[in-house]
């Protein structure tokens, strides 16, 4: 895709050039406030919490916020409640018949829509707002515990989140790419570069060998290389027109393709299976380890990396993938009515209900390759980090995200070069019609006889 940029046309592009720059000010204005921290807390003691909890929900949570949670900043719930109070909407839009009528309803329905998420994620963000208070009351992270403490780590976490809501609609709006995605992105990029020394340092030691070090550079690339081909990859269903008339004249019948990509839900099934298995960690880090015998069997058999964990991680992967494709993301028998309503049909498949199990039947055959390609991407860093004790974070989630918003920007900004160059060819096409106008001799009038 990066080899189709022109990079002649991207310095003519001025109004894309405005858009890069404004979405870079807002990302900055983003990394800014993850440094501004939260009043009223221990930074010592919240380190050694942080480092603890790591290893559950809240090594997930500090990648998504691009490292705010570790140092609790403003930004410590990032946009985690709007992604949540998203899924959940879209999940009930497919199963309560009210919202199911407001998304027909075209843009009043996807503003209403719009309207009861921005809702769901002040309630979230007060639930989670709360809850993290008074875990850092209960881990004695508070200089001066107390109702007003609470309030005021509510109040700015929620506003922190409403912010960045935001922040993500005016990028989408008046910038390039979406802005929640590209919020995430560069979360979890900035992590990087630390992640980096930190691996390059034990290599240094001779904690860790070269050639491992080869090793998981190589399969970085790699995995990067097998997610942008899946991430790409389509199966395409021929889609036929039937002849029309149009006053007197009769077009022949059309055919085009239904794509249907291989792993429709994208990354939302591996995000629902690592804050569910991890959560039986969460609950004992934020309950300062006080675990009772029923627990600790839970933690001995479902910890990271043991075999339980993995095979339930897997199958919850593959759950979601087959419950988001058809709840949210592919619903057949939407597809099926719309392609009635237009005239068109599956060659040899009859319009209506045979169709719409076509479609199933060509969907739950595609997913098979789409969660088995989603549980190996997932599951391989796990087992290298266990396994041969890594200590480089490789998570495939965060592999998963990346890529997905790199190449969705990309493709933005050629959609806008592409756009600008039309607009200047129309542009050159009318001033050459109107110096042929102006250069043409005046007719003379017929002489008369």
């Amino acid at each position: 895709m990066a080899a189709n940029l022109s990079w002649s046309a991207f310095g003519k592009a001025t109004e894309l050039r405005q858009r890069i720059w404004f979405t870079i000010g807002l990302l900055i204005i983003y990394r800014l406030g993850t440094y501004i921290p939260v009043p009223g807390i221990d930074g010592a003691a919240l380190r050694n919490f942080m480092d603890q909890a790591q290893s559950g929900i809240g090594g997930i949570l500090s990648m998504f916020t691009g490292g705010a949670l570790g140092r609790m900043g403003v930004f410590a719930l990032g946009i985690m409640p709007y992604i949540s109070a998203s899924i959940i909407v879209q999940l009930l839009t497919s199963m309560v018949p009210s919202l199911e009528q407001l998304k027909k309803e075209g843009e009043q329905g996807r503003k209403k829509i719009n309207q009861y998420t921005r809702y769901g994620t002040v309630a979230l963000a007060l639930f989670q707002a709360y809850g993290l208070a008074k875990s850092l009351e209960a881990g004695g992270l508070a200089h001066d515990p107390g109702l007003f403490f609470q309030a005021s780590v509510v109040i700015t976490l929620v506003g922190g989140t409403m912010f960045l809501m935001w922040l993500g609609e005016q990028i989408t709006a008046r910038g390039i790419g979406n802005g929640i995605s590209l919020i995430i992105f560069v979360g979890i990029v900035a992590e990087i570069p630390a992640a980096l020394a930190s691996f390059f340092a034990q290599g240094r030691s001779g904690a860790i060998s070269t050639p491992v070090i080869l090793g998981v550079i190589v399969m970085v690339v790699a995995v990067i290389a097998f997610v942008v081909f899946m991430e790409r990859a389509l199966r395409k269903i021929r889609i036929q027109y039937p002849r029309r008339q149009v006053g007197m004249k009769i077009y022949d019948g059309q055919s085009s393709h239904l794509p249907i990509k291989v792993n429709p839900a994208g990354v939302i099934p591996a995000i629902f299976a690592s804050s569910l298995l991890l959560l039986p960690i969460t609950i004992s880090t934020f309950s300062g380890n006080q675990t009772g015998p029923i627990m600790s069997t839970i933690l001995a058999y479902f910890g990271p990396g043991q075999p339980l964990y993995l095979i339930f991680f897997a199958a919850m992967i593959v759950f979601f993938a087959y419950f988001y494709t058809q709840n949210v993301s592919f619903k057949s028998d939407d597809v099926a009515e719309n392609l009635k309503n237009q005239g068109g049909f599956i060659p040899g498949i009859r319009p209506g209900k045979r169709t719409e199990e076509y479609l199933d039947y060509v969907v739950n055959r595609v997913l098979v390759i789409g969660a088995a390609y989603l549980a190996a991407v997932c599951l391989l860093p796990e087992i290298l980090r266990h396994q041969w004790s890594i200590p480089f974070y490789f998570g495939g989630t965060s592999v998963l995200i990346v890529v997905s918003v790199t190449m969705d920007t990309i493709n933005q900004v050629q959609s806008h070069l592409l756009a600008h160059q039309y607009e200047g060819l129309i542009e050159k096409s009318q001033l050459r019609g109107k110096r042929k106008e102006g250069s043409a001799k005046p007719r003379r009038a017929p002489s008369r006889r």
